[in-house]
């Protein structure tokens, strides 16, 4: 290893090991999430001082029960450990290793060993071995291996010195390996040894087995490694299938006298108590149903208060710098545009930061896996399987990673139908929507003294979403024709308490990404937003005063001004747009204000409470009332009752619920399906949706 500056350290392991919790214990909030070169699969990197003069650079690569890989994430592991070149590429890798289930887990560090990187193995979880009954030696492991072992708690922290000091070690690379694979290819791997320059065994092996998938090579270099292949009677799958035979009989030699199990009867595992309960064909549902209902209960409860602080602040912060600032072109840019604008999106960190609480709580418990086990069987039917279950909960926070994280299902038809329908899923962009407009229509009255009525019907807009996902699914399977099939094979883990640091970095995190994300989307369309609404054609902005003053004679100087603000807003570049699409948008109840923040949507559906904050903003900076409330006090000149009634409103929380608003998830689209036309179709199919489910709610009610 290199007496670099900065070390580069790789944190690998099986899924469910603690892999992510050690990377959130050594890095903190010092962390950096990325796409990984040439895909887009997350990279989360961050920074650990080893000591006082010593600093290191972590990398925490996806989880994977094996080099040889399942998945698009899992491919990365390889191209990054078998390519010396890569500019990933670790001066030392950490194996995680879930020590309850140590056999199966040594699979992979087996595989690492022999690939002659420095390495250190990290056997976590050594509290439940010990409630287990058994007993790992370490330190007769350590010399076995000629590693360094380190026995770990990652979820409490605990062990991280020791890890920390055997990180800054120097270690050899030279290790006789444990599948010796030149035994049984030896003339292949000496011909990519030569053409290669190549020094270790293993490598070379790796490079004969997985150089079509890998993306460190060029085309040139995977023909000619396929020749050597060929002409060597290299055959993969049978070597494969004698490598793991051969791996798991040298652990069975490794773990001889280092895993001892006790006398003492070994207690009952509360998981498999629990799990007869979580994973019941009936309880199990009633179950997964009450913890999602109690989600959007807190949703509503915990954070009224912190909201409308919020809410209040910003428009009491606009109305100060309206008195405090000269008269002028940037002042009402910032008093009527940026602050409202920004202020729009702040008010719902509340609220993403508790629903992120509770997916990490539910992610960090272990249940999240039985919601998979458990949805696999109903999934089928809609042509999805259990896998599927993982991007459409993903969905309630973002569809973007949602849908990159589909490369996990094999099959193409279950893969492009989850792709398809993932975006109904309610993510956090319409939270901010719904949140506002249920306060606008919908009582808050508790329901048998302690639930709130307005969960209830949070919660029965995520269910929407749901239902048109698997509706939608139905209809894909029957039109979309395949005969492979697919299987779910996945390991649950065991129950455990959720660590409070990693949700409380969890919650930091996503409100932060959530924030920048959409501010940068906020601000950009604020700032153009009041350029539109404050400017308009020819002399109808200069002559509102005289026009409304001959239009309204005798009418005090508050309310005159209140009517030239708003023939203003109404002639403005935003208004005359907002008036040509009116007539289309008419039927469902909405005005032109509405159609603006339709159209301002489309690039990101959270922008909806931005370009409302900013509209209803223009003229009012003497206000200092809420966007909630000002939006409640808008009348609908037609009938003279609010405009916000139950029929508008509900009719705008069914459009927001099915329409495809949001460029970036078409984007992703287009590069999972390697083409336009999948997205071009989702975008067709989910405006038609939404626009005729809206016209039948409105009309229904209205």
């Amino acid at each position: 290893m290199g007496d670099k500056a900065v070390r580069r350290i790789a944190l690998i392991g099986n899924p469910n090991s603690g892999k992510s919790s050690l990377f959130n214990h050594l890095t903190g909030l010092n962390q950096k999430i990325g796409n990984f070169p040439g895909v887009t699969v997350d990279k989360k990197k961050g920074y650990c001082m080893l000591d006082a003069s010593t600093k290191a650079e972590i990398i925490d690569l996806p989880g994977t029960y094996s080099i040889y890989p399942n998945s698009t994430d899992e491919k990365i592991v390889f191209d990054i450990l078998g390519d010396k070149n890569s500019a990933l590429y670790p001066d030392l890798v950490v194996v995680v290793v879930d020590a309850s289930n140590f056999k199966r887990n040594l699979l992979l560090f087996t595989q690492i060993h022999d690939l002659n990187i420095p390495t250190v193995l990290a056997l976590n979880m050594m509290d439940l071995v010990k409630k287990t009954g058994l007993n790992i030696d370490h330190k007769k492991l350590e010399e076995q291996l000629c590693i360094p072992v380190v026995p770990i708690e990652a979820r409490k922290g605990k062990g991280l010195d020791a890890l920390k000091k055997a990180l800054k070690g120097q270690y050899k690379t030279e290790r006789k390996p444990i599948f010796n694979a030149h035994s049984h290819a030896s003339e292949a791997i000496e011909s990519v040894k030569k053409i290669f320059s190549l020094t270790e065994d293993y490598r070379a092996y790796q490079l004969l087995q997985q150089h079509r998938i890998s993306q460190g090579l060029q085309e040139n270099e995977k023909n000619l490694l396929s020749d050597i292949a060929e002409k060597h009677a290299f055959k993969k799958d049978e070597l494969r299938r004698t490598e793991t035979l051969e791996r798991y009989a040298s652990i069975n030699d490794f773990i001889q006298g280092v895993v001892k199990e006790s006398s003492a009867i070994l207690p009952k595992r509360w998981t498999q108590k629990l799990d007869k309960l979580f994973t019941h064909k009936i309880l199990g549902y009633l179950i997964f149903m009450s913890i999602l209902f109690l989600i959007f209960q807190s949703i509503f409860a915990w954070a009224e208060v912190p909201m409308d602080l919020i809410d209040l602040g910003f428009s009491t912060f606009s109305a100060w710098l309206g008195h405090v600032l000269p008269d002028g072109v940037l002042t009402d840019l910032l008093t009527e545009g940026i602050v409202p604008g920004l202020g729009g999106i702040i008010i719902f960190i509340p609220q993403i930061a508790i629903l992120f609480a509770f997916i990490s709580i539910l992610e960090e418990s272990g249940y999240m896996s039985r919601v998979v086990f458990l949805m696999d069987k109903i999934m089928r039917k809609f042509g999805l399987n259990g896998r599927s279950v993982v991007p459409l909960i993903s969905s309630v926070a973002c569809a973007i990673p949602a849908i990159m994280a589909t490369r996990t299902i094999d099959n193409w038809k279950e893969r492009l139908i989850t792709i398809f329908v993932a975006p109904f899923i309610s993510c956090s962009a319409r939270l901010p929507i719904y949140t506002i407009i249920i306060a606008l229509i919908i009582p808050d009255e508790p329901v048998l003294g302690i639930l709130n009525l307005q969960g209830f019907a949070l919660m029965g807009m995520y269910l929407l979403g749901f239902s048109a996902a698997f509706i939608s699914a139905a209809v894909m399977k029957v039109i979309l024709k395949t005969k492979e099939r697919s299987f779910l094979v996945m390991e649950l883990p065991t129950y455990k308490m959720p660590r409070w640091g990693n949700v409380g970095i969890t919650m930091y995190e996503k409100s932060k990404t959530f924030v920048l994300e959409a501010g940068k989307i906020i601000l950009a369309i604020a700032i153009i937003l009041w350029v539109l609404a404050s400017y308009g054609p020819g002399d109808r902005m200069k002559n509102a005063h005289e026009v409304m003053a001959n239009q309204f004679p005798g009418l005090d100087a508050v309310e005159l001004e209140s009517k030239v603000e708003a023939y203003r807003l109404e002639n403005s570049y935003a208004g005359i747009f907002g008036k040509a699409i009116e007539p289309v948008i008419t039927p469902l109840g909405y005005d032109w204000k509405i159609g603006i923040a339709l159209i301002t949507s489309f690039a990101a559906r959270e922008v909806f409470v931005g370009t409302m904050a900013t509209i209803y903003s223009i003229g009012g900076v003497d206000d200092e009332s809420t966007i909630k409330q000002r939006m409640g006090a808008e009348i609908n000149p037609d009938t003279g009752l609010p405009r916000y009634d139950f029929a508008t409103g509900f009719s705008l929380l069914v459009f927001y619920a099915f329409a495809m608003q949001c460029m970036s998830t078409l984007a992703i689209v287009y590069r999972e399906t390697k083409g336009w036309k999948w997205p071009l179709l989702q975008l067709g199919y989910m405006s038609m949706v939404a626009y005729l489910s809206a016209l039948l709610v409105y009309q229904l009610f209205s």
